[in-house]
């Protein structure tokens, strides 16, 4: 089983989009993927028809009482209208975790060792991240063998992404292993001077970790989130399903499944 954490400590990167993005393009493959929304604003959650208010158990349920058994995670994960692919959603609760369980031993690897119940029923994880260093941040990437950080190509956006690094930094020294990172440049729009000079400066900067592609500006991401699809199952064709089409087969290439 694949798991790849969707992470930027910076909003409005495009990290939900990624998330949503591959993994229409994943069960339109043939995958069983499970979505996991960490983020308490629940964005991925609400794309995929669910009222976090209105949930009865939730990501939280899961901190509060952990599966003990294949079937006790089951009652969190929600079926979606996707075929083969399915959600353990957000809740607001989860921004009080920090406080309540942030200090509690063991917490980090949380996530990772409540995956492990299901290793056999997904083949692909995909983790969405709240844009907050915590707890939450800390089992997503944990649990992940590989860490896509979207970076809007824009000056302040790869400013953010230095505290993004220095963070995934500190946090190898900590577990002494290495973090397999890929930088993903979002919402590229060639006609500006500054999506062309903000990639520049990524490719120079961050070299090998950035993948070589770009995702596009395009509506139909917008349209296609009204509709509650992952855009290559609104817009097929459209640039922003080919763009991620072309980093799936990177990240598929690298990391086989």
């Amino acid at each position: 089983m694949l798991v790849w954490t969707v992470a930027n400590q910076k909003g409005g990167v495009g990290k939900t989009t990624t998330v949503i993005s591959l993994a229409g393009l994943l069960v339109e493959r043939g995958f069983r993927v499970l979505l996991i929304d960490t983020d308490p604003h629940a964005s991925l959650t609400s794309y995929l028809q669910y009222d976090s208010d209105q949930l009865p158990v939730s990501l939280y349920d899961l901190f509060q009482q952990p599966a003990q058994t294949k079937a006790d995670l089951d009652q969190v994960i929600l079926p979606t209208e996707i075929n083969n692919l399915s959600l353990i959603p957000a809740s607001m609760a989860l921004a009080t975790l920090d406080r309540v369980l942030g200090n509690k031993e063991g917490m980090g690897l949380f996530l990772k060792k409540q995956l492990k119940l299901v290793e056999d029923d997904y083949d692909v994880v995909l983790i969405d991240c709240p844009p907050v260093l915590g707890v939450m941040m800390v089992n997503a990437l944990a649990a992940c063998s590989k860490i896509l950080v979207p970076v809007q190509t824009e000056f302040l956006a790869s400013k953010g992404l230095e505290r993004m690094v220095k963070t995934l930094q500190i946090m190898q020294q900590s577990r002494d292993s290495n973090f397999n990172y890929c930088i993903i440049p979002t919402m590229f729009d060639r006609r500006t001077r500054a999506s062309l000079d903000t990639l520049q400066q990524l490719k120079a900067t961050y070299k090998t970790t950035v993948w070589s592609g770009v995702i596009p500006i395009d509506t139909k991401f917008r349209d296609a989130s009204i509709k509650h699809l992952p855009v290559s199952l609104f817009a097929r064709n459209c640039r922003g399903a080919f763009a991620y089409e072309t980093l799936l087969n990177y990240l598929l290439q690298i990391e086989p499944y």
